[in-house]
């Protein structure tokens, strides 16, 4: 079983950044090529993709309410991802979720389902 613990989350101005954090439990990580990614949950609101980034690290994928402002990268153990969200406003205060799951190693996925493994998640608020 993968266990996912994300961190990172807070409260923050407009205009500011926050760096996220997931790190994956090791010993089963490994094992896989493991394709992770992010997703949100603001309040009232269905979950939603924010960013996914392959066992490599080499592709990504962004929803285009973050381009050009959160980056998603992992470490090179591969058993960390961040998101780092800059240029943050009020519409991305929501609780944001880390999740991951086995595939191919160039595989990139951004739906819901296609995820086998959640983090509980860390809450971002923006204010204004």
């Amino acid at each position: 079983q993968v266990q996912l613990v994300e961190s990172g989350g807070g409260l923050v101005q407009a205009g500011g950044s926050l760096r996220l954090s997931c790190t994956a439990s090791i010993r089963t990580f490994s094992r896989y090529a493991m394709g992770m990614g992010w997703f949100r949950q603001a309040p009232g609101k269905e979950r939603e993709f924010v960013a996914a980034i392959n066992w490599s690290g080499g592709s990504r994928s962004y929803a285009d309410a973050v381009k050009g402002r959160f980056t998603i990268s992992r470490s090179n153990a591969k058993t960390t991802v961040y998101l780092q969200m800059n240029g943050l406003n009020p519409e991305d205060t929501a609780v944001y979720y880390c999740a991951a799951r086995p595939g191919d190693i160039g595989a990139l996925y951004v739906r819901e389902y296609e995820y086998a493994y959640w983090g509980r998640g860390t809450q971002v608020a923006v204010s204004s």
